[in-house]
């Protein structure tokens, strides 16, 4: 026989008997508990975004630079704000995070793609190659966030002895998080 509990708010919770001749147990919480639904704030609905420079950029040479990571995606929980190309979590937790930015120069260059937390150098990428049309990359990390005040940007260090750009595009230059656990 099915158990029906009726909200005021005019929902319903429905357990439904197991269709075979077996005993199932559910057990919940006491009431310092909490139960998990996909209502909840968990991983598997927490924040996730996924933006991209959606036209070229040139950075300043020798010097650290944000990327202007300014088109979505996708931003689960509009978190991620295009002006001033940041991630700041409604969420608590752990996030999985990771950018890529496509660097075009054509002379010997040092590269270095960063993931910063609070306007600090968290996580990089360092590499120095030779003339190439471009050179693309990707620097990642599981970061804890406190869900109001952190904030994520991503920065790319250039230094060669000619010009370079950051190429636009979703598959080229992107900047990408989500709740990973939460706190």
């Amino acid at each position: 026989m099915p158990l029906k509990l009726n909200s005021s708010g005019g929902g319903s919770v429905t357990v439904q008997e197991p269709s075979t001749a077996s005993n199932r147990t559910l057990t919940l919480p006491d009431n310092t508990g909490t139960v998990l639904s996909t209502a909840s704030t968990f991983a598997g609905t927490g924040p996730a975004f996924s933006a991209y420079l959606g036209s070229n950029q040139s950075p300043t040479n020798a010097t650290y630079t944000k990327v202007q990571i300014n088109t979505e995606s996708f931003d689960t929980a509009s978190c991620f704000d295009t002006s001033l190309y940041r991630f700041t979590p409604n969420v608590a937790g752990y996030y999985q995070v990771q950018a890529t930015c496509r660097i075009s120069s054509t002379a010997p260059s040092t590269y270095v793609w960063a993931i910063y937390k609070n306007g600090s150098n968290i996580a990089e990428l360092n590499i120095a190659t030779t003339p190439a049309a471009y050179d693309n990359r990707t620097v990642a990390s599981l970061v804890y966030m406190n869900g109001t005040s952190d904030y994520l940007e991503f920065y790319c260090y250039c230094s060669a002895s000619s010009a370079q750009t950051f190429n636009a595009g979703s598959n080229a230059t992107y900047f990408q998080a989500f709740l990973a656990r939460a706190a």
